[in-house]
């Protein structure tokens, strides 16, 4: 096949590599896959230039597009040559550059402002966004700055929030969700999500779940979405039913007026179950898979619990405190954590020697608050730190991908929403999303 030579803004000195781009993109993205010769000391940027120059040509109107780069299933962070050189790659045959849209946000719509810190966020269902915060409200967003309901009822700061049933089906259902405080209790609420109106409507939970003697920190529901768990400053998890109880379960109800005839009941409850071992507080839960949990804890450990037998399978010591987990990536097997140092590590508990993290990384100056893997992606993850900056990250590389720098303070907790949209909130009371992140 016939070449071009490209040049570039570069030095002439610079020695040419022949190249041929392909990308698994479909159109208006997609190159033709000529092999060309280009100058060697390129880094991602000119090679971004040049691919939106071979995609705009012949064509009336096109916007320049931000463009990553792979070679060999790793991510260019350096000019073609240092790359070429450090992984010892031959320059002497064609090359083939793979191309994706850079993993980076697009756009930053307005913050979504709360009267105290935003401690806890979930954006795991596409229609709304639910926050937790210092003032002991949660609330529901349908969209930056539209909040639809107002969760009453903590008596202190929420410190964590989930949607209990993520990917619920039936039209017109209520949606539950559950939240932590730092009052000791956990509760659940549920509303319509679909409900449209000009005022903020104000609910209160339907359970209230009792039995931590302190602080709670982290709630978590189980896939089928009938259970919960929380990890607290007890050094205890607790397992709780989700749905409506039998009369057993019930410790005692108490009911108040709503419009003038209507009753509504508000059950409190006791925990199913405890799982114990932990000697420091539980800081994160996560529920996996309906017979696994996992867990991290200020005891410097991160622990994965079998619900049926009620004990440890695992036991990862990481000689920091943990402040955040999450479990994704390949298989979704991965484990990511942060905690009292400015590195996010990642765990394979399938490989044999487990206790060394896979991968780290290192550009936050500060403790990590969050972390948490995109639900369709192998490769990528976010992270939140106390230096003020969220981190979109990919496997495939040790830079991060982009900085978002949106927050005026510590940022205390992240997730992502839709699938192309980082949300996050922090000490400076905002709620920030960053839109428009071409992950897939």
């Amino acid at each position: 096949m016939a070449g071009m030579d490209i040049d570039g803004d570069v030095e002439e000195s610079a020695r040419r590599v022949q190249v041929r781009f392909v990308t698994k993109l479909k159109a208006p993205f997609k190159a033709p896959p000529t092999s060309i010769a280009i100058p060697s000391n390129l880094t991602r940027l000119g090679l971004s230039s040049i691919v939106n120059n071979l995609l705009k040509a012949g064509k009336d109107e096109w916007n320049p597009e931000p463009f990553d780069f792979l070679i060999d299933g790793e991510l260019v962070r350096m000019s073609l040559e240092e790359f070429l050189l450090a992984k010892g790659i031959s320059a002497e045959k064609i090359l083939e550059i793979e191309y994706i849209r850079a993993v980076a946000p697009r756009k930053q719509e307005e913050p979504s402002l709360h009267d105290d810190w935003v401690s806890a966020v979930d954006g795991s269902n596409s229609k709304f966004v639910l926050t937790g915060c210092y003032d002991g409200f949660g609330r529901i967003w349908k969209a930056a700055g539209s909040c639809t309901h107002l969760l009453e009822g903590h008596t202190d700061a929420i410190t964590s929030v989930c949607v209990v049933k993520p990917r619920v089906a039936q039209n017109g259902s209520d949606q539950i969700v559950a939240t932590a405080s730092k009052d000791r209790t956990l509760r659940l609420w549920k509303f319509d999500a679909d409900e449209s109106s000009d005022q903020i409507k104000r609910i209160r939970a339907f359970k209230i779940l009792h039995g931590h003697n302190a602080s709670v920190q982290s709630v978590a529901a189980n896939p089928a979405g009938d259970m919960v768990c929380s990890g607290s400053w007890d050094c205890q998890i607790a397992l709780w039913q989700a749905s409506r109880s039998d009369t057993g379960d019930v410790v005692s109800v108490k009911k108040r007026k709503k419009d003038a005839d209507e009753e509504d009941a508000q059950v409190e409850e006791e925990a199913k179950s405890t799982l114990v071992g932990h000697t420091q507080c539980v800081s994160s839960v996560v529920w996996s898979q309906d017979e696994t949990i996992y867990s991290a804890s200020w005891d410097h450990s991160i622990r994965r619990w079998d619900v049926e037998m009620g004990k440890d399978s695992l036991n990862l010591y990481c000689n920091k405190v943990i402040n955040c987990l999450d479990i994704g990536g390949e298989g979704s097997a991965l484990i990511a954590a942060g905690g009292s140092d400015p590195v996010l590590r990642i765990w394979d508990p399938r490989k044999p020697g487990t206790s060394a993290p896979v991968y780290q990384f290192s550009s936050h100056s500060s403790w990590i608050s969050a972390c948490k893997w995109h639900e369709k992606s192998w490769f990528h993850l976010v992270s939140a730190s106390y230096d003020g900056k969220v981190m979109l990250w990919d496997l495939r590389t040790a830079w991060p991908l982009a900085v978002i720098d949106t927050h005026k303070d510590k940022v205390l907790c992240a997730d992502w929403w839709k699938g192309e949209s980082v949300i996050s909130g922090g000490a400076d009371s905002r709620l920030c999303i960053s839109s428009d992140v071409c992950v897939l």
